[in-house]
C-alpha cells in the first residue's frame, strides 16, 4: 500500500526533535486547498518551487561570474542546488524537518535579479523613490503574486512556514525588510539552517570557481587564509601528494565538512542551552540558535574579506559585471518611455502596482542572456 500523508506526518512526530517544525502543525496557506494525498504540505511546497518558471530561470542568472563565462562555473541554479544539499545534511543531523528546510533553500534566490548582487544594487537605486528592490522580498512576491500557474489563486500558495523562511533570509551582505504577519523575533530552525547553509555554500564554491578561473591561487590561499591552510594540511596528511584538480576538490570538501560539523555542534549546544521545546519556542528567541562558533565565524570573516578583495572585485569579474548591469539602467529608462515594449503580463499590472514596480518586476525576472538580447534588440549593441 502507498504511504499516505497521514503516515508521513506520523513518521515526522516519531523521528524529529520536539523543536522541529512538523508539517501537520503548519499555519496553512493563504488560500485553502485540499491537503495532498501522498505528500506532506512541505513536500507539496518543494515540488511547486521546482516546477516554477522562476526556478528554471536561475540556470541563466549570474552567481559570481557573468553567466556564460565558463561551462564549469556556478550559476544561480547550481548554487541553489548546492545550498539545498548542505541544508538537508544539517537538518538531518539536527533532527529537523528536511522537507521544509530544503524548500526554503530551493526558493531562497528566486527573486534574484540578473547579473548577481550588482544587478540588485542597480534595481534598488532605480526604485529608490518607489519602494526599493530587495531580492529576499522579491522572492516572496514571486511565490505570492507573480507566478501564474493555478486557476484559483495568484502565486504558488506556499505554506506560511516557507514564506516565513524567505522573508527572514539574510546574509552578511543583505538584510530583509520587516513584513506584517512575520513579526516573530526568529524564524524556524529549518529556516535558520537554510540561511547559514547559503553562506557555507558560497564560501566553498566561490573558492572553487576562483581557482578554476585562475583568479585565485593555492599558494596565496595557503599564505593568507587560515581556513584554507588548515584544510590543505589535513588533506596532505591523509592523502599525501595528489593531482591538482583532485587536491583542490578535497581541500574544498574538507572546508565544507569543517563548516557543517561546526554548525551542527554549535547549534546543538545553543538549542539545549535555550531549552526550547517547540518550533514556536524557537521563534521567541531574540537571536538565531543556528550559528557558527565564534572561532569559525572569525575564520569565515577572514575568508570573506579575502574573496571580496581578490575575487568579487577583481577586474576580470567586476568589469564585465559592471558593464552588464548598465543594461538594466538602459532598459529600465527605455521601458518607462516605451511601456508598450514591456511583456504582456507586466503591462497588465501597471494600473494595480504602478509602472515603475511592474517594470522592475519584469527586469528582475529576466535571465542574464535575455537582458542582453533585449538590450541588443533595442539599442543595437551591448555596452
Amino acid at each position: 500500500m502507498p504511504r499516505t500523508r497521514e503516515q508521513l506526518e506520523q513518521l515526522e512526530r516519531l523521528n524529529l526533535a520536539p523543536y522541529a517544525q512538523l508539517s501537520a502543525e503548519s499555519r496553512g496557506r493563504k488560500y485553502v486547498e485540499p491537503p495532498p494525498e501522498w505528500r506532506t504540505q512541505y513536500q507539496r511546497d518543494r515540488d511547486r518551487v521546482i516546477h516554477s518558471r522562476a526556478f528554471r530561470r536561475l540556470e541563466y542568472k549570474t552567481q559570481v561570474f557573468l553567466n556564460g563565462t565558463g561551462d564549469h562555473l556556478r550559476t544561480r541554479l547550481t548554487h541553489t542546488m548546492e545550498v539545498a544539499a548542505i541544508t538537508r545534511n544539517i537538518t538531518r543531523a539536527l533532527k529537523l524537518n528536511e522537507d521544509l528546510a530544503e524548500t526554503i533553500a530551493l526558493a531562497h534566490d528566486l527573486g534574484h535579479s540578473p547579473f548577481g548582487h550588482k544587478g540588485e544594487v542597480v534595481l534598488n537605486r532605480l526604485m529608490k523613490k518607489h519602494g526599493g528592490f530587495e531580492h529576499n522580498r522579491h522572492s516572496l512576491r514571486i511565490v505570492e503574486e507573480l507566478e501564474q500557474k493555478y486557476p484559483r489563486f495568484q502565486g504558488l500558495n506556499l505554506s506560511w512556514e516557507v514564506r516565513e523562511g524567505l522573508i527572514k533570509h539574510y546574509t552578511s551582505y543583505d538584510h530583509p525588510s520587516k513584513r506584517k504577519g512575520f513579526d516573530a523575533k526568529s524564524s524556524s530552525l529549518e529556516a535558520q539552517v537554510a540561511n547559514l547553509a547559503d553562506e557555507v555554500t558560497y564560501y566553498s564554491h566561490d573558492l572553487d570557481d576562483g581557482l578554476d578561473s585562475g583568479l585565485l591561487s593555492e599558494k596565496l590561499l595557503n599564505r593568507d587564509v587560515r581556513i584554507w591552510r588548515q584544510a590543505s594540511r589535513m588533506v596532505k596528511d591523509e592523502y599525501g601528494v595528489l593531482p591538482d584538480e583532485c587536491r583542490r576538490y578535497f581541500i574544498i570538501r574538507c572546508i565544507i565538512d569543517m563548516q557543517v560539523k561546526d554548525v551542527v555542534e554549535t547549534a546543538e549546544q545553543r538549542i539545549l542551552k535555550a531549552g526550547v521545546q517547540s518550533a514556536d519556542d524557537v521563534r521567541l528567541q531574540s537571536r538565531p540558535l543556528v550559528q557558527y562558533s565564534p572561532e569559525r565565524r572569525e575564520l569565515n570573516l577572514e575568508l570573506r574579506d579575502y574573496l571580496y578583495k581578490n575575487l568579487y572585485y577583481n577586474p576580470v569579474v567586476h568589469g564585465p559585471n559592471l558593464r552588464a548591469v548598465r543594461m538594466l539602467d538602459d532598459l529600465f529608462n527605455y521601458y518607462l518611455k516605451h511601456p508598450a515594449q514591456v511583456g504582456e503580463q507586466a503591462r497588465k499590472r501597471f494600473r494595480k502596482i504602478g509602472r515603475h514596480r511592474a517594470i522592475c518586476d519584469y527586469l528582475a525576472g529576466m535571465t542574464d542572456r535575455y537582458a542582453m538580447q533585449e538590450h541588443a534588440r533595442i539599442f543595437g549593441a551591448t555596452p
